[in-house]
């Protein structure tokens, strides 16, 4: 079994379609993906859908933002197997708020520094629920004002060491909110990007507060990043997940669907996590009578 547990589409800001998506894993031997869209779960049930009709089984998923309170970073958490999906659409449109309205104060920045509009850039975004910082790129770069979307430009309009920049960073919910929420949907709560969050204290307390996993197998992490988050995981006995974080055109390097080296046995703990939780919880409880 190969898996690739970190997939965007269209979407959220990806470039592929559901069913593209589901093609080129078909092609490229990955039997097991999870759609994993920013604040978005329209995907789910259709994903399913296509996924069974190609041979590819899709598990559902979603990539939730949120805000670590305490030094104002964005921090991703991926939901995967929500029993209860619809509890989480109202998390999803308060986030998608916070995010259209921070992009729509870049987008009239971007359209100050150069002759391109915001209408433009919404038509870049076409099909996506939301506009994201690819899609302004993607609307400079067809009126002529960049030949990449990570480029030189990128770092002049994104980065926060820039001086001048335009970057916005939105403020979403607290993380911890976040994952009390993710729990209450009956989802599995892995932390994306580990190595991105700059809190050192963050992981612990979210471990303590019921993170369920950490992605691991992913090509954005260096082999030493890898190896410490493995070990932590085992420690903490959590899960470990990966995945490519593919977003087609998007994507950052050049890689494709399945392009992070996770295990099966990954896959299958992931698969039978919820199971062996409840298990667990009712010997305990059997245990304390």
């Amino acid at each position: 079994m190969s898996a690739d547990l970190h997939c965007h589409t269209r979407l959220s800001n990806g470039s592929l379609g559901i069913e593209d998506l589901i093609l080129l894993a078909k092609k490229r031997g990955i039997t097991t993906i999870a759609i994993t869209d920013h604040d978005c779960l329209a995907g789910t049930v259709r994903g399913k859908v296509i996924g069974e009709r190609h041979g590819v089984t899709v598990i559902p998923g979603v990539e939730l933002s949120g805000t670590d309170k305490t030094n104002g970073q964005e921090i991703h958490m991926l939901c995967y197997k929500p029993d209860f999906p619809d509890r989480l659409e109202g998390l999803c449109r308060r986030s998608s708020i916070i995010r259209k309205k921070s992009s729509h104060l870049m987008m009239l920045k971007t359209a100050q520094r150069y002759p391109i509009t915001p209408e433009f850039v919404v038509k870049c975004a076409t099909g996506s629920t939301n506009i994201f910082k690819v899609h302004i790129m993607q609307a400079l770069i067809e009126n002529g004002f960049a030949d990449r979307i990570y480029g030189d430009l990128y770092k002049k309009l994104f980065s926060s060491d820039s001086e001048g920049n335009i970057n916005h960073v939105p403020e979403y919910e607290d993380i911890f909110d976040i994952l009390k929420q993710i729990h209450d949907a009956g989802g599995i709560a892995v932390l994306a990007n580990p190595q991105r969050c700059k809190n050192e204290k963050l992981i612990d307390e979210l471990v303590e507060a019921g993170l369920d996993g950490i992605e691991v197998y992913s090509p954005e992490l260096t082999d030493e990043e890898k190896a410490t988050f493995i070990k932590y995981a085992k420690k903490k006995k959590i899960l470990t997940t990966g995945g490519s974080n593919f977003k087609g055109l998007y994507n950052k390097t050049v890689l494709s669907v399945g392009d992070c080296d996770l295990p099966d046995e990954c896959v299958a703990e992931l698969n039978t996590y919820k199971a062996r939780k409840k298990k667990l919880e009712k010997k305990k409880a059997t245990e304390a009578k």
